[in-house]
């Protein structure tokens, strides 16, 4: 659940392309590829219906009138189905496939791996963290479009007690057997459920879309579905968070296990390196990934002392983290001061785009802060297609200086623009256009922080340092993900850790560690995918020399779409030995 919540963030259905020229007559398909295009359309069409996803006519997909069932016997029924498929899968022969489908058929078998890794520890037995859960996203922020999708809406709400109670099933079976969230990260999660359960029908979150409704709906019926979601949320919706709600207070929380190590879980150790593979798609052990951290640390560590120095600044470097914690300068006054910033370093982009990239996407983004409900406790921000997201709660933990890095991180030119590139690229299987690699993903954002630097966005020292401290915090991940849940790190060794390294305020710190306690190999794939982005550009730019444009190797990059790291790399490779040329100029290959 929460990957299928996080996917749907940054993918979206892609239209066909606006940078490419008309592609030549189609040939046949040879027997493998069609073997294979057989094989992951049937995959796909089973998994939205598992899902609980529908065709719209727009070639999306979107919320079924009902919500998926997750209860064991519908989860063993689908790790059955993965490895029937990754099986015949293994029976078609790679060298017969074509190029396109050769990386198809690669990310389809990441994807499988990942599904039947996950299916077999059981991982819907824990199915929320200190970051992420199944309550907080069925209600939507806005409204619809059409009736029907009102009439699919009031279907889910009505299943929902269902669903909630297949989950809370789950959840015991996991407190059972020592798997569930770290005790120690649940303090205050409560109030996401709490938003759920007012006696006022009209400000449940849950209304909210039936506030104003389209004027195509004639009146009548729009009274009528009014009636109707009031009653839905009287008698189902609210009822339900009510019972998750006592579940979680009395029952998870006092038995959610006290130890913090995914490896101290049942098969903990198998279970952490199948979260290392499928966050990062690379086969590092922790031990590597921890000496990695390390050396990048010292790296990081010794630029922000520059950066220190260029500011002016002649006290110590802890003197100076002081100084960026608490001067008011550093911080906004109101939301919207925030927000200000966040959308003028986002409209700075804007001037550098053409520069930077060759295809620019038509699809725009807005700015939006991180819903009341769950900012207490949300990260600093997340992107997508439709919005990015800036929280504005606790606005003393939010250093403005820090904001222009997040910005080009979540919106322009990371996740909100490299969602709009995906939904314009090219136009691939529709499994590819919605899945999703956290090493690919995360790691396009946090290589676009550093683009800043080229695209000369940062104005100040103070915005670099917030650059760089925010590149630590991502190098600090290696080293206490790891050490947490492969060295047995406590939680405040880590919050140590990574309050000496960072310039990240306290209420930061500790929402950013007890989301990597809760959330095992996830925070790995930043820095990771980071360091192979990085790494390809500085071999492009040395094998090519004056031949290098950063605008084709952006562009080849984000008009793949999300591929696991290792194919990442093999065609940044390909393109190199091709002369580094513009690759939208002809047929993708």
């Amino acid at each position: 659940m929460l990957k299928s919540l996080l996917a749907l963030l940054l993918t979206s259905v892609a239209a066909p392309s606006l940078a490419q020229a008309a592609p030549p007559a189609p040939t046949a398909p040879s027997a493998a590829d069609q073997r294979l295009r057989t094989l992951y359309e049937a995959e796909w069409a089973w998994r939205q219906k598992e899902q609980a996803r529908i065709e719209t006519d727009d070639d999306a997909t979107d919320a079924a009138d009902h919500l998926p069932r997750v209860d064991p016997a519908s989860q063993q029924a689908r790790l059955a189905y993965w490895q029937k498929t990754r099986a015949e899968l293994d029976r078609i022969p790679v060298a017969d496939l074509s190029a396109e489908e050769r990386v198809n058929a690669a990310v389809f078998r990441t994807s499988l791996d990942a599904f039947i890794a996950n299916a077999q520890y059981r991982d819907w037995e824990m199915p929320f963290n200190a970051d992420s859960n199944f309550w907080s996203y069925l209600a939507p922020r806005a409204g619809f479009d059409k009736a029907a999708d009102y009439t699919r809406y009031l279907g889910r709400m009505r299943d929902l007690p269902r669903y909630f109670d297949e989950q809370i099933v789950n959840m015991r079976a996991g407190l059972k057997r020592g798997f569930s969230v770290p005790r120690v990260t649940l303090a205050g999660r409560d109030a996401s459920i709490t938003a759920y359960t007012g006696a006022d029908t009209t400000k449940n979150p849950f209304y909210a879309p039936f506030v104003t409704l389209p004027a195509s709906i004639p009146p009548a019926e729009q009274d009528a579905m009014r009636q109707q979601a009031r009653t839905l949320i009287e008698q189902s919706v609210r009822p339900a968070y009510v019972k998750l709600l006592a579940f979680y207070r009395d029952e998870y929380l006092p038995k959610a296990r006290t130890t913090l190590a995914a490896e101290a879980m049942p098969d903990g150790k198998a279970f952490y390196r199948a979260q290392i593979r499928e966050y990062t798609t690379l086969d590092l052990t922790p031990e590597q990934i921890h000496k990695i951290g390390l050396a990048e640390v010292a790296r990081i560590d010794a630029e922000m002392r520059v950066t220190m120095k260029k500011a002016g600044f002649t006290g110590s470097f802890e003197q100076f983290q002081h100084l960026l914690r608490t001067d008011p300068q550093f911080y906004a006054r109101t939301p919207d001061e925030l927000m200000g910033v966040s959308a003028y370093a986002a409209k700075r982009v804007d001037g550098e785009l053409k520069k930077t990239f060759g295809f620019l996407p038509r699809y725009r983004f807005t700015i939006r802060p991180v819903p009341d409900a769950i900012a207490p406790y949300y990260t600093a921000g997340r992107g997508g297609l439709e919005s990015c997201m800036m929280n504005t709660y606790d606005l003393p933990s939010r250093p403005l200086y820090q904001i222009p890095a997040l910005t080009l991180h979540e919106c322009n030119p990371g996740h909100s623009f490299q969602a709009a590139v995906a939904r314009e690229g090219p136009n691939r299987p529709t499994f590819r256009k919605q899945t999703y690699f956290s090493g690919y993903g995360e790691g396009w954002g946090l290589y676009t922080e550093w683009l800043g630097t080229v695209m000369g966005i940062y104005r100040t020292p103070y915005e670099d340092f917030g650059r760089l401290s925010y590149e630590m915090w991502r190098a600090c991940r290696l080293v206490i993900d790891t050490g947490i849940h492969h060295d047995g790190w406590t939680r405040q060794q880590a919050i140590a850790y990574l309050a000496g390294h960072t310039a990240l305020s306290q209420h930061e710190i500790e929402t950013e560690v007890d989301r990597y306690i809760s959330w095992p190999g996830q925070a790995l794939a930043y820095k990771l995918g980071e360091m192979t982005i990085r790494r390809k550009r500085a071999d492009a730019e040395k094998a090519l020399g004056p031949r290098f444009d950063q605008r084709w190797f952006h562009d080849l990059i984000l008009n793949l779409g999300s591929v696991p790291l290792p194919i990442l790399e093999q065609k940044i490779d390909d393109w190199i030995a091709g002369g580094g040329k513009n690759t939208l100029a002809s047929p993708a290959s």
